[in-house]
């Protein structure tokens, strides 16, 4: 059965509607702004200056053009049916009648004010979405948004208000004149010839003053206002991810970076990051099998509500005829490597390579040692000069999301394989991950210095294989290779064929190939893991916030080698 997911919000005259909301909105905002800096027509006003006397007649104008700036913010949010900006928007256009009548009897600006203030109270039930997270994007454009208005409110006063002065203004030279107010100490020998001219002048410190703090608020408020899962969501979800966690990404959905959805039984959880307009969920729901479908669902209304595209990122195939009956769609994006530990072995002609590094590694005074939780600081001191080394090699920055990162809380409560030369420095390590109710082991951070022996990442995997083959468990999971068997059979989709065509061509940019035939050398078993996404329509804008996710918000070193 199909899921009724998909609100009647995305049909096409529901679609229509919110595009000339949006439309009409940002229309209004420039409406305001260029009619507070519109010359007054004197038969309008003059039985209005019996009633007002000129400072509130010239305050209205500086109010009219904020609106107007708020208007243009808004309406942006108005197309991702934002309840909040609902209800400023029509604050605001009731304001904007008042003030449009008030400043100059601007009776057209109200009445269009008056008709898209109705189209909106008529639409107001589709407006259910709740407010994005605060952000350092939202910040720079809400900035930069601005400090555009500011000068485009003093570029079009100058030009269309040039006789309240004594130069005559064309276009190029209001821009100057604009600038000169912010950044001369005479404002370029501006000279009003009347009081208002003087007004216009002094309110371009007013309105730059108001949008600029707007936008320095926007900036600092990803600082002020974290929004973060609270310590009883997070105990919760850890309940549940230790009764039914049985993957290689359980332990991941407990890290600090997550929000939480909890399905409408309680029974199951799913971890998520949202970025934009995507939530990213970090692999299938956790909980019972029988409440798999509910959570989905569930999941999949919760983002309605937030205008945001669900995603499941490296989730497993089990459940990927019950994604498809939801109206979902599936991507292979890789392979996840899973040794069998039982019958791993370095005997024989299969293991001669392995056998080879090891040896040479062992003749040489290296040695491997195993710390179990708590790590002494002593240890977590050496663990951090070999990732900062690491770290500055790969030339960019912790991944997050899927991965860990070195932190010194998360490191204390993990088993950790610690490589020693013969002076006993430590040259490489990686921690271990709980996988929980599944019986496979599975590493995090995985990080050498600069100038290792040869051989050294594989005596490290070789003495972890050894080690939990003595603890008697059944895999260990060597993490996803990206891309790989994507795209291979006739039957698959074009979409994955076309990134069976990047893996192949950027091969000499990330040498996926390469990360992929070093795990072979273990002749592990390859389980394929999927992308689980609305539908082609959301692909980029999933794409763009799993990116935002995985760097941690630094889109540009998430280019840059990637590593444990």
């Amino acid at each position: 059965m199909k899921s009724t997911v998909s609100s009647a919000w995305r049909s096409p005259q529901n679609r229509f509607w919110l595009w000339s909301a949006t439309l009409l909105t940002a229309g209004m905002g420039i409406v305001n702004l260029v009619s507070a800096v519109t010359p007054r027509l004197h038969n309008r006003v003059q039985w209005l200056e019996a009633l007002f006397p000129f400072p509130v007649r010239a305050g209205v104008h500086v109010f009219a053009a904020v609106i107007g700036f708020l208007l243009l913010v808004l309406s942006a949010n108005l197309l991702r049916r934002k309840r909040v900006a609902w209800l400023l928007t029509v604050a605001l256009l009731i304001l904007s009648i008042i003030s449009n009548l008030i400043k100059g009897w601007d009776y057209e600006e109200s009445i269009l004010a008056g008709v898209l203030l109705v189209q909106l109270l008529l639409m107001r039930q589709q407006f259910t979405a709740q407010s994005d997270r605060p952000s350092i994007a939202q910040g720079i454009r809400g900035l930069i948004a601005a400090l555009l208005f500011t000068l485009a409110y003093g570029t079009l006063g100058f030009y269309l208000l040039d006789h309240h002065y004594s130069v005559n203004f064309d276009l190029g030279s209001a821009i100057v004149q604009t600038l000169a107010m912010f950044f001369t100490e005479d404002n370029a020998g501006l000279q009003p010839t009347d009081r208002f001219g003087r007004f216009f002048a002094d309110s371009i410190y007013i309105i730059g003053a108001i949008t600029l703090s707007y936008g320095v608020w926007m900036l600092l408020r990803p600082v002020l206002l974290r929004s973060e899962a609270t310590k009883r969501d997070r105990q919760r979800a850890q309940a549940i991810v230790e009764q039914y966690g049985r993957s290689s990404l359980a332990r991941f959905t407990l890290f600090d970076d997550k929000d939480y959805y909890f399905s409408p039984s309680g029974q199951s959880v799913i971890a998520y990051v949202p970025k934009g307009r995507g939530a990213i969920a970090l692999g299938d729901p956790i909980g019972p099998a029988e409440d798999r479908q509910e959570a989905i669902v569930g999941f999949q209304q919760f983002c309605a509500r937030n205008d945001w595209y669900p995603a499941f990122y490296q989730t497993l195939p089990d459940d990927l005829e019950l994604y498809e009956s939801l109206g979902l769609q599936a991507l292979q994006i890789g392979e996840e490597a899973i040794a069998e530990l039982p019958t791993f072995t370095l005997e024989g002609k299969p293991g001669k390579n392995l056998r080879t590094s090891v040896n040479k590694m062992v003749k040489a005074g290296h040695r491997i040692e195993f710390y179990p939780p708590p790590i002494a600081e002593s240890v977590l001191k050496e663990l951090r000069s070999v990732s900062d080394e690491w770290l500055e090699m790969m030339q960019g920055s912790e991944k997050k999301f899927s991965l860990g990162w070195f932190n010194d809380a998360y490191l204390r409560d993990c088993e950790i394989a610690v490589v020693r030369n013969a002076d006993g420095r430590v040259t490489a390590f990686a921690n271990v991950v709980s996988e929980y109710r599944l019986n496979e082991a599975t590493i995090d951070l995985m990080r050498h210095r600069q100038n290792v022996e040869h051989g050294t990442m594989d005596f490290l995997f070789v003495s972890l294989f050894q080690h939990f083959k003595e603890q008697g468990y059944d895999g260990f999971n060597l993490g996803l290779s990206a891309l790989s068997g994507i795209g291979m059979s006739k039957q698959s989709p074009r979409l994955e064929k076309a990134v069976r065509y990047l893996y192949t061509h950027l091969n000499q940019f990330y040498n996926f190939q390469g990360l992929h035939a070093y795990k072979e050398k273990f002749h592990p078993n390859w389980e394929p893991r999927y992308l689980i996404y609305p539908g082609w329509f959301a692909l980029p804008d999933v794409v763009v916030a799993l990116v935002r996710a995985d760097s941690g918000d630094r889109l540009l070193d998430y280019f840059k080698p990637t590593g444990g």
